[in-house]
């Protein structure tokens, strides 16, 4: 590569990871083509993207930014999964591919401009997805209202029930 090819990859290294919402790095020593692909494949599908860069070229991206600490990640060959929209997503598929393939191991990465290791990667791949999320939350919020409305109801119905009793005698 000569120095306008590298400056513009460290460019595009740059803009992802401005945009990216979460950021693993990875081993992907041992791994085979069709492996990979099959790798990718799985992250497309989340909306993730699955790329090879230098670590050189990404050491430059990431001190434009100004991101301290990811240098002791940045060992051996280097592949980002970088998500714009679901931060859970590349560690969902990631650690479930590594149980898969040993070759695959997980370095460590960045979670909304914060460092994170290996565990925390793997302390996220076990929460629920958004969508789970979302729906205990409108459950959780729904639930006071439901009690609300019960107790307001209950007056009525204590009325609606003596008067049926009242009727019931006058028979």
């Amino acid at each position: 590569m000569n120095k306008a090819e590298k400056e513009a990859v460290v460019k595009e290294v740059e803009e992802k990871l401005r945009a990216a919402q979460t950021m693993i790095i990875t081993d992907f020593r041992g791994l085979t083509v069709p492996e990979i692909a099959a790798l990718r494949n799985e992250l497309r599908q989340q909306g993730v993207e699955y790329k090879v860069y230098k670590n050189t070229l990404i050491k430059r991206a990431v001190d434009k930014l100004d991101i301290e600490g990811l240098d002791d990640f940045l060992t051996g060959p280097t592949a980002l999964a970088l998500s714009q929209e679901d931060p859970v997503a590349p560690a969902k598929v990631l650690a479930a591919f590594a149980k898969e393939n040993k070759s695959l191991s997980i370095k460590g990465g960045l979670l909304e401009g914060s460092i994170i290791d290996e565990a925390t990667i793997k302390a996220l791949a076990k929460l629920p997805s958004r969508e789970i999320l979302l729906g205990k939350l409108a459950g959780i919020l729904q639930a006071p209202l439901a009690g609300l409305a019960n107790v307001l109801n209950g007056p009525t119905r204590g009325l609606a029930a003596a008067l049926s009793q009242v009727a019931e005698q006058k028979k």
